[in-house]
């Protein structure tokens, strides 16, 4: 089983996103019949079982064992992630496009970036696994509590100048054999039911000049 799994097709986003099949693709992070699963859902085994189906047709759930009990033999599923993420592929024409309307001060343009982000890399490892090949990718997640608005500022308008920085000192447009790579790199405040306003931070792009950070108004 996968630790994350993306979901490119949209017929299989469909699928993933009835109530009953969620429950079932949660469910099934331990194998289980159909019998099983009703048990488990208080759902009728006739429900569940076309349920399944229609899951193991959009490969979210996978046979892990037959089991024969008498004249009749128990199939055995199971989630083929622990977890899933739609790539915004599946929404085709309407999928976030960060090109459109770049601005490093949007809260709306970093949602944008981080669609790609999944997009991207979730096509990367459509086709890592296909090959049975490992992705090269690295990541930074980390959280900083800022005194003042100032000091976000001053953070920010550092950031940017320190990856602008690195990119230009490594970057080789005519290297022979040379593999592109995208840097994201984004700044928001995270998301607190006690704040129900919470407001909307920088995302600074490394290879643009730093500018006053202000705050997002989209």
């Amino acid at each position: 089983m996968l630790d994350v799994a993306v979901i490119e097709e949209p017929a299989a986003a469909e699928a993933s996103l009835d109530p009953i099949r969620s429950r079932i693709l949660a469910s099934l992070a331990e194998p289980g019949s159909a019998a099983m699963l009703a048990t488990r859902l208080g759902l009728p085994r006739q429900k569940v079982n076309y349920h399944l189906k229609e899951l193991e047709r959009h490969g979210l759930v996978e046979l892990a064992e037959e089991r024969r009990k008498g004249n009749v033999t128990e199939r055995v599923y199971r989630a083929t992630a622990a977890s899933y993420v739609i790539s915004p592929s599946a929404l085709a024409a309407v999928s976030p496009d960060p090109s459109r309307s770049p601005d490093q001060l949007s809260a709306r343009w970093l949602l944008a970036l981080g669609a790609r982000l999944v997009q991207e890399v979730g096509a990367l490892l459509t086709g890592a696994a296909r090959a049975q090949r490992r992705v090269a990718t690295f990541g930074i997640d980390a959280q900083v509590r800022f005194a003042s608005a100032a000091d976000r500022t001053a953070f920010a308008e550092e950031l940017a100048r320190s990856v602008a920085t690195l990119v230009s000192r490594y970057h080789d447009e005519s290297a022979p054999g040379g593999r592109s790579h995208r840097v994201v790199v984004g700044l928001h405040q995270i998301p607190s039911a006690a704040q129900p306003g919470t407001e909307a931070a920088t995302a600074p792009t490394p290879t643009a000049t730093p500018e006053p950070v202000q705050e997002d108004r989209t």
